[in-house]
């Protein structure tokens, strides 16, 4: 008795693949399909069928994908060897440039955020923080690892790529890795991004001046001495009252530095990417404590208000949402070589 139970019920399976239904592996979805199938016949059948084929459209919709197809994996999920598999069919699907970095920037949505993450181990072993992870970001590995993913078609371009983002010509090393968002990372990787916040600001722009001594920072940081000398620069930014006016001109790929202040000083806290919503207004992929997110603009805003209001109540030093600068992504891409990775100097005896 057992096993002819077994066969109809196998047989009911098998019609259901024919007809297109009943493909969901969830096995408690898929029990209560066949069991209604078994005892209410054909009417019975097709509305388990509708009833299915909307629980799929449901999850298609919200994660946008096609509907009765499985959940994409999240990059963070990936192996390298599947990255390399994604990242060639990506290229192959997918010509525009900035709909690839939306989509893998939205395919890392619910990566764990962890400060501090990467360092240039085992090439140089002054930590032991590695030179990858795909399982972790801060905000600047999100957006380095987004954009060296959209510019590669294989695992070995995208290492390649990131180390060309990450370091001043590519040179891998702890006093060329591009440390300071306005004078290392945004002017190294011109190549790939514009600042273009001048020109959206207008006459309601602001500047500040930023000083950079890279020399104290090694040397304290990351235990390393450099010959470095201090450098100064004029940084233009579009304030935070301002910004919602300029967002239109926006669009998927272009790279946002947050400008916070305290005490009177000013820099890049936080950076992230801009992607558009199907309603064409712009939202702020970011890597934050817990996790990757997307978020419009307005809710970022309002979360640093109250972050700021907290600090306040608490006692603590202040740092309040400044502005924005906004970086386009360049339309015609060229990416320059990489310098030659020189041998590293002997220390003096």
């Amino acid at each position: 008795m057992k096993n002819t139970k077994n066969m109809k019920r196998a047989a009911i399976a098998r019609r259901a693949e024919r007809r297109g239904v009943a493909r969901t592996r969830h096995p408690r979805y898929r029990e209560r399909f066949l069991r209604g199938a078994a005892m209410g016949g054909k009417g019975t059948f097709v509305g388990a069928g509708a009833l299915m084929a909307a629980l799929l459209a449901g999850c298609g919709n919200r994660d946008g994908h096609a509907p009765g197809t499985p959940l994409p994996q999240p990059v963070y999920r990936m192996t390298p060897q599947q990255v390399d598999t994604y990242l060639a069919r990506l290229q192959a699907t997918e010509p525009d440039l900035r709909k690839r970095i939306a989509a893998i920037g939205r395919r890392t949505i619910g990566q764990p955020y962890r400060l501090n993450l990467l360092g240039e181990f085992p090439y140089q072993v002054h930590d032991e923080l590695p030179m990858f992870s795909l399982q972790y970001s801060d905000c600047v590995v999100f957006a380095e690892q987004t954009y060296a993913m959209a510019l590669s078609a294989s695992w070995e371009e995208f290492f390649w790529m990131l180390q060309r983002i990450r370091y001043r010509d590519g040179v891998i090393g702890v006093a060329t890795r591009n440390h300071y968002t306005e004078q290392d990372w945004n002017v190294n990787n011109r190549w790939l991004v514009t600042d273009v916040s001048a020109d959206l600001g207008g006459q309601d722009a602001a500047s500040y001046e930023l000083t950079v001594d890279r020399a104290t920072f090694l040397r304290t940081r990351h235990r390393t001495e450099a010959a470095l000398p201090v450098t100064r620069s004029r940084e233009t930014y579009v304030p935070t009252t301002v910004a919602p006016r300029v967002l239109g001109r926006l669009t998927d790929g272009d790279f946002v530095n947050v400008v916070s202040t305290r005490d009177g000083k000013y820099w890049v806290s936080h950076v992230g990417l801009v992607v558009t919503r199907p309603d064409g207004s712009r939202h702020f992929l970011n890597s934050a404590e817990p996790q990757v997110r997307e978020e419009s603009f307005d809710t970022f805003i309002a979360r640093a208000a109250r972050r700021a209001d907290e600090q306040a109540r608490t006692g603590k030093p202040v740092t309040r949402l400044a502005g924005f600068k906004f970086l386009r992504l360049n339309d015609a891409i060229v990416v320059p070589p990489a310098l030659p990775q020189p041998r590293p100097l002997r220390a003096p005896h």
